[in-house]
């Protein structure tokens, strides 16, 4: 067994490019993969430990299980660990950090929804929440469309709106902003990415704020419970992760992103279409992304003797 840590990972110098290019593969094998939704368990208040387990067909053969968890006062808050397996034999292969997995799918996820569900003309971005999962999703869209501009509304929270400016500096396809009230920044974006992990109500109350032709992409889901009403058309990466809100049975529209992405279900028809899309994650992308990475570590990576019984044994 391999132990793959944070920093082998990050090491490799995988691009965030690269990073949506894995994330289209790995929808494309959505179909066929073994993908029960995630578990979901709340030792205490918003705290939280999610089983993401995930088995990728032939000829791939990998099963995989992460678990991740956000507890109020952990440093980092949000940590998590992938568990890959021969899905053949059973071999357990790597143990693998997960935090830097996570954070890049995740941003991959999003500006893959937002090329796909944008409208042509898209001029405006507005981001709210500017940790990492707002950095990797900057980094996904601009380092996969370097030759287009964006526009960037970035909502202050703190200094992180300026010290977000600073890690995107030297992108040439790129200009910020920076608002201080999130129903300007609503009003005036054409997408809107909130990578917020909490909310108390909405983010904004005023459904007239949301331009015609607009895409929001709730990374977290949290704060956009009005838009469920009346936006046109709700897109998701799996529809067990949505089934359950309180609004799924009045969506005007719903698909899978991949069904989109295959051509099986229409994606924007329009461009005065209201669009929502919810990338809640897959264990499907984590596994592929961890297969791919141990790959590409395993070569070099000591093993971990972990001694088995081979024999029929008896208690």
């Amino acid at each position: 067994m391999k132990i793959i840590s944070q920093q082998q990972i990050r090491n490799l110098n995988i691009s965030p490019a690269k990073c949506v290019e894995w994330v289209k593969e790995s929808f494309a094998l959505k179909e066929h993969a073994l993908l029960p939704a995630k578990i979901s368990i709340h030792p205490q208040g918003n705290d939280f430990f999610n089983t993401m387990p995930c088995a990728i067909p032939a000829p791939h053969n990998y099963f995989g299980v992460k678990i991740v968890h956000r507890i109020k006062g952990g440093v980092p808050a949000l940590g998590g660990d992938i568990l890959l397996y021969d899905s053949k034999d059973g071999e357990l292969l790597a143990m693998l950090d997960a935090d830097w997995i996570t954070t890049m799918r995740t941003g991959a996820v999003a500006t893959l929804a937002i090329q796909t569900f944008r409208k042509g003309n898209t001029e405006s971005y507005g981001i709210v929440g500017l940790g990492n999962t707002g950095r990797a999703t900057m980094l996904c869209l601009l380092e996969s469309e370097p030759d287009l501009m964006h526009n960037v509304c970035l909502m202050r929270y703190k200094n992180q709106a300026e010290l977000f400016i600073e890690r995107f500096k030297d992108y040439p396809n790129v200009t910020f902003t920076i608002c201080d009230d999130v129903k300007d920044l609503i009003g005036t974006s054409d997408v809107i990415v909130s990578c917020i992990t909490e909310a108390d109500g909405l983010l904004c109350d005023d459904d007239r704020m949301y331009r015609e032709g607009c895409l929001v992409i709730p990374v977290h889901t949290r704060g956009f419970q009005n838009c469920d009403l009346f936006f046109d058309k709700v897109y998701a990466d799996d529809t067990a992760h949505v089934c359950g809100f309180k609004y799924f049975s009045k969506f005007k529209q719903f698909a899978e992103i991949q069904e989109v992405i295959s051509g099986l279900k229409p994606g924007r028809e329009s461009d005065k279409e209201r669009i929502l899309s919810y990338n809640i994650g897959l264990g499907l992308h984590d596994v592929v992304y961890a297969s791919k990475i141990y790959e590409m570590c395993k070569e070099y990576t000591p093993d971990v003797v972990m001694k088995r019984e081979i024999d029929k044994f008896w208690i």
